[in-house]
Order: C-alpha cells, then sequence, then structure tokens
C-alpha cells in the first residue's frame, strides 16, 4: 500500500495552485509565505506608465498602487481650470477655487511622487512633480493677496505683467514638449495629455500677449481655446484612472492605452541583464 500524502504536503500543493491565476496580461504566482508578481513589461507600463525596469518591479511587492491617486489629484484640478477658462456658466476667475491649486492638485501629486520614487518609477515620478509645481506656480497668480500686479502702472491689465506670464507658458510648454517625447515610449493616452497639455499652455501664452496688446477679443477666444484642449487632457488623464483602477479592482474590464512600448528596441529588463554581465 503506498503510503498517503500528509496534510502539511497536501495543504502545500493546494496553496501553491490555488495562489497560481492568469489573467488579461498578468501572470502572477504566489506562495504560502510571500507574494511576488512577474509582470509582463506592457502591463507594468499600463499600470505604472513607466517602462518595466529591475528596480521598479521590485517596488510592486510591497505598495499599493500610487499612480491613479496623483493622477486624480491632477484631472480634478485640470477639469476645474479648463471649464473656468472656457468660461462654462458665466464662470469668471479662480479665486472661489484656489484649493485646486494648493491642495486637490499638488497634494495628491506630491503624495503620487513621493511614493513613485521609493517604488523606483522614474517617468511617473518627474511627471507627477512636474504637474505640481506648474499647479502651485500657477496658483500663486491667482492669489489676489499677494498683489502680484501691484507693482505694474495698470495692475493686472498692464502689457509688461501679461508678457511675462506669457514668456512663463512659452517655458512650460518646451517642458511638456520634452515630456511628451519621453512619453512616447509609454502609451498613447499618456503622450497625448502631454501633447495638448504642451498646445494649450502655448494657445494661453498667445492669449496673454494679445492681452498685453489690448486685443481682448481675440485674447478671450485664445483663452477658451486653450481651455477646451485642457479639458480634452483632463479626460485623457480620467480615462487612465479608470483603466488602472478598474484593473487593481479587479472589475474584468480591459480597457486600451495604446501600448508604444512594443515599438522601441529593447527594454528596461534587458538593460538590467546588461548591467548585470558588464
Amino acid at each position: 500500500m503506498s503510503p498517503s500524502p500528509s496534510p502539511r504536503a497536501s495543504h502545500s500543493h493546494e496553496t501553491n495552485v490555488e495562489a497560481h491565476a492568469k489573467g488579461p496580461g498578468l501572470s502572477y504566482s504566489k506562495d504560502a509565505t510571500v507574494g511576488s508578481f512577474a509582470m509582463s513589461p506592457e502591463l507594468f507600463e499600463k499600470l505604472y506608465l513607466t517602462p518595466k525596469v529591475p528596480a521598479a518591479s521590485q517596488g510592486v511587492k510591497h505598495f499599493a498602487n500610487p499612480t491613479p491617486l496623483g493622477l486624480m489629484g491632477f484631472v480634478i484640478s485640470t477639469f476645474t481650470f479648463s471649464m473656468i477658462l472656457m468660461g462654462w456658466g458665466g464662470a469668471t476667475g479662480f479665486s472661489p477655487v484656489v484649493g485646486i491649486f494648493f491642495f486637490v492638485g499638488p497634494i495628491l501629486l506630491l503624495a503620487g511622487m513621493l511614493f513613485e520614487w521609493i517604488m523606483g518609477n522614474f517617468f511617473t515620478m518627474m511627471s507627477m512633480g512636474l504637474f505640481a509645481v506648474f499647479w502651485l506656480a500657477f496658483g500663486m497668480m491667482q492669489l489676489p493677496t499677494l498683489g502680484l500686479a501691484s507693482g505694474y502702472s495698470d495692475g493686472a491689465t498692464s502689457a509688461p505683467y501679461n508678457t511675462v506670464i506669457a514668456l512663463f507658458l512659452i517655458v512650460w510648454g518646451f517642458a511638456f514638449l520634452t515630456f511628451f517625447v519621453f512619453s512616447l515610449k509609454t502609451n498613447v493616452i499618456f503622450a497625448g495629455i502631454f501633447f495638448f497639455a504642451m498646445i494649450a499652455v502655448w494657445i494661453l501664452s498667445g492669449a496673454y500677449f494679445k492681452t498685453a496688446s489690448g486685443d481682448y477679443t481675440l485674447a478671450t477666444q485664445l483663452q477658451t481655446a486653450g481651455g477646451a484642449l485642457l479639458f480634452v487632457v483632463a479626460i485623457l488623464g480620467w480615462y487612465i484612472v479608470v483603466v488602472i483602477m478598474s484593473f487593481e479592482m479587479r472589475m474584468g474590464i480591459n480597457f486600451p492605452l495604446g501600448d508604444l512600448s512594443h515599438l522601441w528596441p529593447g527594454n528596461g529588463a534587458e538593460i538590467g541583464d546588461e548591467e548585470k554581465q558588464k
């Protein structure tokens, strides 16, 4: 008579079998004591918006995904900002919602940035840091108590004051252009955020230049156009949040982001292997 398997061995076998699962784009195994994920580069990029590298992959085992947290602050602020720029419902001025520049956007973005840094997710860390300081800087301009325009003879309508802001936005456009180039290694939606943000701030720069020259009609039209593009940016950001949260909550719905990482030769894992061989 062959010996029957011990209860302990049987339990260990069942644990390993039950803990092994496969889903769309995800394959992971988990033993009884230590959890570990073996995630494809495409899925990793989809969830964390950054190429998969060995250092970043280790953080998945220890931390919750912080990416949608930072993006949520970004999209709430951007939606609000864009609708006011377009003048929906006769809305003008940002004083009533100045909190989007200091609390909703920056706090969630900085929290997300910190944990992206801890997890080793380089590009999302950089992106959240960029958007956080953008909102903080723009928010400073909206605080009437600071009296930033008081040093100019005509106040906020003076040509030098508006020209300075226009130049500031031109620089931001080039910053978004830089990030757009590198985002082409992530996915279409994330790249679209930087592309439309770049065009939007350059259009808003034109609005400030026209305000400086006294052409208020064209300035208003450019402001509305810039707001419309930022509204598109907010929609794209919200879509990414929905995609990531639907996966993290195991909704069973696989929304596409338009992966671009497969178009680039090599990946982070291969770079890591090459470094080990040196």
